[in-house]
Order: C-alpha cells, then structure tokens, then sequence
C-alpha cells in the first residue's frame, strides 16, 4: 500500500471565532494550518486543502503552494463534505487512500498515519481517538484514514443527507487508533479565541 494522501480540513465556518478562517490565526509566528502541514507533510505522498471561497487566501508561503479543493457538495455539509472532495482528488491522482487533519488542531500527531494505517483492519477505515478527562476514549472523526473505494457510497450518504461522520464510518466497521491524552492532547482543537490563548501556552510542551 502506497503512502495516503494528505488532506487538511479547512471548510468550517467558525461562527465561535467570529468567521473567517481558523487555520490562518497565529499560533507563535505560523498560522494554525502550517503546524498541521509541518506535522503531516512527512507521512503522506502529497498534501492538500480542503476550503470553500476564494482559493487565493490560502496562497501564502506557509502553505507551499498546496492545491484548494472546495467541498464536493453544497450547502457546507461539513466535514464529510470534506472527506469527499479529498476521496475525489486521491482517486483522480490514482491512490488507495487519504488522511485527514482539522486545520485547527496544531498538536496533532506527528506519527498519526503510520498509527492510523496499523489499526485500519480490513475495511481501510480507521478514526483517531484519545481519552477525554474522564479517561473515556473519544474518537476524533476529523482525523482519520478513509479509503478512497467508498467514495461514492459516502457521495450516496451526503446526497441522502447523512452529517455525521461517526454514523458514517459505523457503516462501515472503522475501527480506532487510539493515543495518549498527556501532556497535550493531540487532538486539543482551536474553536475560541481563549482555545488560541491555551494553545499558545501549551505550544511548549506538544
């Protein structure tokens, strides 16, 4: 199996920000997204955006270059719309698979593939989980590996107008890759401006 391809999931409206895009707020002197890419970027054979609107925002060095491929549907179906549209673009490009990242989650795993590859079992699916302050697990379905041969069945679903990735991937038998909590979450995600202010100070130990 070749290396996935990456895609960074950056199509969210961030009404709790005020809009705009959370992935180009500062976290230290890089935008939120470039310390996704900075993590992703070594495990996957190429990497892309997944954002509505005008493309030319995401045109700045940080990104290097990377294409912008808007939702495959309409009508911001969330993130599933975003899964899709990177299924669509690995499977023009020929590949097996893709892996995502939320643009707001600066802390995401730097081993998040290989993790993900080793537990995706037979169906290819395969979500990121990691315990809540309860200690229970809780998957992250924004980060995950998707297969790009149930890109029509996940068409099918959005059409039908399923939203919620969890159902989906239970169709389908995903299964987890599950990873520490301590001393940051991987998977700590920025949705208000006290989430930057934190980030900043945990920026140190992730």
């Amino acid at each position: 199996m070749n290396a996935p391809l990456g895609v960074v999931l950056a199509g969210g409206l961030a009404t709790r920000m005020g809009g705009g895009d959370k992935g180009l707020l500062r976290l230290g002197d890089r935008p939120l997204i470039g310390h996704v890419i900075d993590r992703l970027a070594p495990e996957c054979a190429a990497l892309a955006i997944n954002a509505n609107g005008d493309p030319a925002r995401w045109d700045i060095p940080d990104l290097r270059g990377l294409p912008v491929l808007p939702d495959s549907v309409a009508d911001h179906a969330g993130p599933l719309a975003g899964v899709l549209a990177g299924l669509d673009w690995a499977a023009s490009l020929g590949a097996d698979s893709i892996v995502t990242v939320a643009a707001d989650t600066p802390f995401c795993p730097r081993d998040l593939v290989t993790r993900l590859r080793a537990q995706a079992g037979a169906q290819g699916l395969c979500l990121a989980a990691s315990p809540d302050a309860t200690g229970r697990l809780q998957r992250h379905p924004t980060a995950g590996l998707w297969p790009t041969r149930l890109r029509e069945d996940l068409r099918a679903a959005l059409t039908g107008g399923l939203r919620k990735m969890v159902q989906w991937t239970d169709r389908h038998a995903g299964s987890v890759a599950a990873f520490d909590s301590q001393p940051v979450d991987p998977f700590f995600n920025v949705n208000t401006p006290q989430d930057l202010a934190l980030a900043n100070r945990l920026s140190a130990l992730a």
